[in-house]
């Protein structure tokens, strides 16, 4: 464990003239984010509470374990839990600080879905006590911070809560701060990388920082709340973009009877060319869907966004359909899909276009399907009554007369040619030529 933090002495003195709350950080939402944000800072020495609707959840933290998937967890969870800095619970308790880590989805025709930040935002304003900071790190449209300070206002009337561009000194603190994190190194890169906090005022950002600077090692940039939102998600656009290019550089090459992987090779043998590798899709819960949000912002603007998010979506399609004919070429023979989450060795299947693509396949070719995916031991949900089955590698190899990589997990890194031999196989992620 970390050497203890004295948080007490950061917060304050309008806080230490305040009730003392019932712990110094309350994290709202414990999943892929909130989670290990929650047993970072309590390896730092804060006395933190981890807020879930989920009893299962709960109650899994509570016994010194962790509900996901993600290197160093485990032992974070366990060893914050065995000092007392960590628990976890249903209800919201008074805190110096809240920090809301709660989905943000697509809602109906890719417009962003906000519902869960604006319902955190009424659980915490019963509790909130002046001195108090509210920082948001929900990957949010444009706006969403000013949401919840109108939310708070209006459910604490008797709080005056910070506005941009106002002088009037406010009773507590507002402020967005996006994770930017790579699943698989979330622990890691909390510490290590730069944090942007975006303050309703330029005081709000240095109240959350207090928050920030006791385990982030990078820099802590401060600007608005506005500019920090965005930042967000142009930081996700903007990897959304390159990828697009590379997928649809893919579809091309299928037409024109090009290999990609060479093309991509070659060219960025040029000094100022860095052309990415394409895959089935994008996955994930940030690529996927932020720059929608930035979309949803800018609709007459955002058209290279739009068409990038258009365009990996269609790789999806288009992978889908060549190994439907794949499956015309072979009657009766099975596929084996390698892999089914968003990216190589993480459980989390979170838009994941292998996932897409299988259950779309095994619905229409049922027992034909054959899964092997190393992160889960049950197929997901979507897959019930359609008589895919989850099965080994070695079983598969066995089995199978067609081959497809949807998923570069390490675990499939050691295919030769001699185990696929004999087999249609369907590289999407160019794994086996690397």
């Amino acid at each position: 464990m970390n050497a203890p933090f004295d948080a007490s002495s950061a917060l304050g003195s309008q806080a230490l003239s305040q009730p003392a709350p019932d712990h110094q950080v309350a994290v709202i939402g414990l999943g892929y984010i909130g989670l290990p944000t929650a047993a970072l800072l309590a390896s730092y020495g804060w006395s933190v509470c981890g807020v879930d609707v989920s009893q299962r959840v709960v109650d899994t933290v509570n016994a010194g374990g962790a509900h996901i998937e993600e290197r160093d967890l485990d032992k974070l969870v366990h060893d914050a839990i065995t000092a007392q800095t960590l628990t976890a619970s249903t209800k919201v308790p008074s805190a110096s600080f809240y920090m809301i880590a709660v989905p943000t989805p697509l809602g109906a025709d890719n417009t962003p879905d906000i519902s869960y930040v604006e319902a955190a935002a009424r659980a915490i304003a019963p509790k909130i006590l002046p001195g108090a900071c509210v920082i948001i790190e929900s990957t949010s449209p444009v706006g969403t911070t000013e949401r919840v300070a109108a939310i708070i206002a209006e459910v604490r009337p008797d709080l005056v809560v910070p506005r941009d561009g106002s002088t009037e000194e406010a009773d507590i603190a507002l402020a967005y701060c996006p994770e930017r994190v790579l699943p698989g190194r979330i622990v890691k890169e909390l510490v290590h990388n730069d944090r942007v906090i975006g303050g309703v005022t330029a005081a709000c950002a240095e109240r959350a920082a207090v928050l920030y600077t006791s385990f982030v090692k990078g820099d802590c940039l401060y600007t608005t709340a506005r500019v920090a939102e965005t930042v967000k998600l142009v930081e996700n656009s903007f990897r959304d973009v390159n990828i697009a290019f590379a997928n649809e550089l893919s579809m091309i090459a299928d037409v024109i009877g090009v290999d990609v992987w060479d093309v991509i090779r070659l060219a960025n043998r040029h000094p100022r060319v860095n052309i990415l590798q394409p895959g089935p899709g994008v996955g994930g819960h940030c690529i996927a869907v932020d720059p929608w949000f930035l979309v949803a912002g800018a609709p007459d603007a955002a058209r290279l966004v739009r068409t990038a998010r258009e365009v990996n979506d269609q790789k999806a399609v288009h992978t889908e359909t060549r190994i439907r004919a794949l499956l015309e070429a072979v009657p009766g023979g099975k596929v084996a899909l390698l892999g089914l989450a968003f990216k190589p060795d993480i459980d989390d299947f979170r838009e994941s276009p292998a996932l897409e693509i299988g259950e779309a396949l095994a619905h229409t070719h049922g027992s034909r399907i054959l899964v092997v995916e190393p992160f889960t031991e049950d197929l997901p949900a979507c897959f019930t009554g359609t008589g895919a089955q989850l099965v080994t590698l070695d079983a598969a190899l066995r089995t199978a007369e067609i081959v497809v990589v949807l998923v570069d997990h390490t675990a499939f890194k050691h295919l030769s040619p001699h185990d696929l031999a004999g087999k249609l196989v369907f590289d999407t992620r160019g794994m086996l030529r690397r």
